[in-house]
């Protein structure tokens, strides 16, 4: 039994920094003391260290992941009305950018089992007026990147891989070589809020690539366009990790092979737990793919999906429904959006899909009565 005054969480981040604290505390203190903070040594330092962990050959740290993804799209050179594919079942941010530099959002839809765009799905959607692909590594696993770099270089398109979710995974290709998530792109774009895999405490995010051109002119535009100070060769932005932020993502770095490993441990409790029952669809971990659970999502196959939601909260048990509507159908895109093809599985999944307690500090008490009470609502 668990403690009944305990509480439940989806993501316990003070959990994760009690464990650490010594070390953070000291990271942010550093800071402080040098009053360096913008573009301070932690900085560099996490860039570097990023390089070294994901094999990029290049990091730009930013200061979230949606300048990360619309810094890789303006860096790319592309034009008003031209058009960039995107799955309709992701978080709003993969389009938004799009929108914002006046392209087109080509909304297709995602693999049913993986959640996640493929090849398939993407040349339905290719017209002349394509210039890129945004492929979102969703829920902690790789989208099946072989089969899109491959037609992605038939049809002269860039790639953006959105690996907001998914950083640490890893991606084999057919003839064995293997690389991780966010380095296969053109760009990969990473964000470190708070509940990511590798967090901050609070808003960061950055662009890898392996294109030293592509890097030289993202790097200008995420400082105002400036190839050297006062020197503006291209109309950027300002967007800058902090300091204090980089100096903590330096500590967590050090622990994210770990805390991957914690996530996959509890996945594997909920994969034993949850087994054998008609109406929950466990997810469905790719043979190409590592998975690093930065969500645990289930499906809810016989209608009763929200009415399983309240059933858990009336027992303390939190979780959430990620997304509860396909891209195509928000009122934002609704004029300037191209839907490519029947969003059939991404419209299934929003009326399925809930998302259970994952993250680092989830012990195997408060599973077992996660997974009891979910069984219990399953068999009535």
């Amino acid at each position: 039994m668990i403690d009944p005054d305990s509480q439940i969480l989806m993501v316990d981040l003070k959990g994760q920094y009690l464990k650490i604290k010594p070390e953070i505390d000291n990271a942010i203190q550093s800071v402080i003391d040098s009053s360096v903070y913008i573009n301070g040594l932690p900085v560099g330092e996490f860039a570097a260290n990023l390089e070294n962990y994901t094999g990029a050959r290049h990091v730009i740290p930013v200061a979230n992941g949606t300048d990360a993804l619309q810094i890789a799209l303006m860096a790319l050179g592309l034009h008003p009305g031209d058009e960039v594919i995107v799955p309709a079942f992701t978080y709003i941010a993969s389009a938004e950018v799009i929108a914002l530099l006046g392209l087109v959002p080509v909304m297709v839809d995602v693999d049913y089992d993986s959640f996640n765009v493929t090849a398939a799905h993407i040349q339905k959607a290719i017209t002349p007026k394509t210039r890129a692909i945004i492929a979102v590594h969703l829920f902690g696993q790789s989208c099946p990147m072989e089969e899109i770099l491959q037609l992605a270089e038939a049809n002269d398109l860039f790639v953006v891989e959105d690996n907001a979710q998914s950083i640490g995974a890893i991606y084999s290709f057919s003839d064995g070589r293997e690389q991780q998530t966010g380095t296969m792109g053109h760009f990969g774009c990473t964000s470190f809020f708070p509940t990511k895999n590798l967090g901050c405490m609070g808003d960061g995010g950055a662009l890898m690539t392996n294109n030293d051109d592509l890097a030289f002119r993202a790097k200008m535009i995420a400082c105002h366009g400036q190839s050297k100070k006062y020197v503006h060769d291209v109309i950027g932005c300002n967007s800058r990790l902090d300091a204090i932020q980089a100096a903590i993502l330096n500590v967590k770095l050090h622990h994210l092979n770990d805390y991957i490993h914690q996530r996959q441990v509890a996945a594997k409790r909920y994969y034993d737990g949850l087994s054998g029952l008609e109406s929950i669809v466990l997810p469905r971990k790719m043979p190409y793919s590592s998975h690093v659970y930065h969500q645990f999502t289930v499906k809810v196959i016989d209608g009763r999906r929200d009415e399983l939601k309240h059933y858990l909260s009336e027992y303390g048990i939190p979780s959430m429904i990620y997304y509860p509507r396909p891209l195509q159908q928000q009122n934002a895109f609704r004029d300037i959006a191209r839907k490519g093809e029947e969003l059939t599985a991404s419209k299934e999944l929003c009326q399925q899909v809930l998302s259970l307690p994952m993250h680092t500090e989830l012990t195997e008490e408060v599973q077992t009565y996660i997974i009891e009470k979910i069984r219990e609502y399953a068999e009535q």
